[in-house]
């Protein structure tokens, strides 16, 4: 075996590579990684590190873990070194932790568990939060699955009535998400009860005026439903919140919020339904009647009112959303109870509101005095460096011609402006802002239906 091996070492490149290619990748890593600067180079190849499969048949036809001491070193030595390297990982369930915890993978985009239980695929765990915007193909073997979930999402809402048109009537759990809610083209009549399903979510960021005609019917066909997760924004020319609460008194299990709002500038109203705890990771179009709570999941918000918002309104806004990153503002009405001098308001206002993770602020369609709340150093504290989107014109009379000091501190925590294009970086502005890098960026109306604020 000593004299094969050396007779290996000593083979050229070339030659090399077409004996390992005969080999499995786990093998060829475990035997000849480190074992000189040759075969050092030749295994940390594409061909033998991009695909691992850390598992064995058994003679029984099963799946298992490695060997105890093969598993240990990858995990200790191997992974480590190639993990840049890896794009898809076959993993046990036995050793799931222990190969994906041991390093990172930032190029992993494929992973397929074998022989996992049903309530370990189920329940969420560290992994879900690592791993779930880096994996783009992802296959569970899973043994003895009594209930069948299904998670898609879906352009049209006909395509839901399709869905549940009893050709799956095993499914019990079901979560979609559909971009537009609206009546289909052609009649689907869909009336048998789901009664099967034990647990449905819902969600669609997209605002629908079909509410009554498609909502609530589909959700009455659900006679067994457990569990009942809704992410709506409905449009109305007469609702309220008794009549949204009303839709959901066969579900008493379930928390569901309505918000009802009615713009008499604009003429027309909005509804926000959704259960709570509330789990997506954006909530749009929030008025001065938001109820509050807390909501440690969302990252993008938007204010949007025909009212104006108070000071006291932002702190609820930044208590609600703790690890909100981007925040846009739809407001064209100005402040009335503003506060400049700390000795002119009381001490519960003295305290500066904090954003703590926000990263992004988009103020095209905002008063000058939103832009003001948000600069000015005694009312805001920026705890990191912020993507500011505004007018240069409004920017110009907020900071009164790139002058004024109380606003000099949060400026200067701006990372970037983002400007309209077809205008000119002034000197002013650049001396202003020393460290910010100046963009420019094309707007167009409010994309609120195309509603003037």
């Amino acid at each position: 075996m000593e004299g094969s091996l050396l007779t290996l070492i000593d083979s050229p490149d070339e030659a090399l590579l077409l004996i390992l290619k005969n080999l499995d990748n786990i093998e060829v890593l475990y035997l000849f990684i480190d074992l000189n600067k040759s075969f050092n180079k030749l295994v940390h190849d594409s061909i033998f590190t991009n695909h691992l499969t850390m598992i064995r048949c058994s003679s029984n036809g099963s799946f298992d873990r490695l060997d105890d001491h093969i598993h240990d070193r990858f995990c200790s030595q191997i992974l480590p070194s190639i993990h840049h390297n890896i794009k898809w990982l076959d993993v046990a369930c036995s050793s799931m932790e222990d190969v994906l915890l041991c390093t990172s993978y930032p190029n992993l985009s494929g992973l397929d568990l074998h022989h996992i239980e049903r309530d370990i695929a189920l329940q969420e765990t560290p992994l879900t939060h690592i791993f779930q915007d880096k994996i783009s193909s992802l296959a569970i073997g899973v043994v003895r699955c009594e209930r069948l979930k299904l998670h898609i999402k879906l352009d049209k809402f006909a395509d839901c009535l399709y869905l549940l048109d009893s050709r799956f009537d095993s499914l019990e759990n079901v979560f979609l998400d559909i971009c537009q809610i609206s009546t289909p083209e052609i009649v689907i009549n869909n009336k048998k009860e789901l009664s099967k399903l034990k647990a449905f979510s819902l969600y669609s960021d997209r605002p629908t005026f079909q509410y009554n005609e498609l909502i609530v019917p589909l959700l009455y066909r659900m006679v067994n439903l457990e569990e009942l997760d809704l992410h709506l924004v409905v449009h109305f020319y007469s609702l309220s919140n008794e009549d949204c609460q009303h839709s959901f008194n066969d579900f008493k299990n379930n928390k569901i919020i309505s918000c009802v709002d009615y713009f008499p500038d604009f003429k027309h109203g909005q509804c926000h339904i959704y259960s709570y705890p509330y789990r997506a990771k954006t909530y749009e179009y929030i008025t001065n009647n938001f109820p509050g709570g807390l909501f440690k999941y969302v990252r993008e918000v938007s204010l949007y009112d025909d009212r104006l918002f108070e000071h006291d309104f932002f702190v609820k806004i930044a208590e609600s959303f703790p690890f909100m990153e981007q925040l846009t503002i739809y407001n064209r009405k100005p402040q009335t109870n503003k506060f400049y001098e700390q000795s002119n308001y009381d001490s519960q206002h003295l305290s500066p509101i904090q954003y703590s993770y926000l990263s992004v602020f988009e103020l095209f369609w905002a008063h000058d005095d939103y832009v003001e709340q948000f600069l000015l150093d005694i009312k805001t504290s920026l705890i990191r460096t912020v993507n500011l989107q505004v007018l240069v014109s409004t920017l110009d009379r907020v900071t009164h011609s790139f002058t004024r000091d109380a606003t000099r501190t949060n400026c200067r925590k701006l990372f970037s402006i983002y400007v309209p294009r077809d205008i000119s970086i002034s000197t002013q502005l650049k001396d202003y802002f020393p460290h910010t890098k100046a963009c420019t960026i094309s707007i167009s109306t409010c994309p609120r239906n195309g509603l003037p604020l």
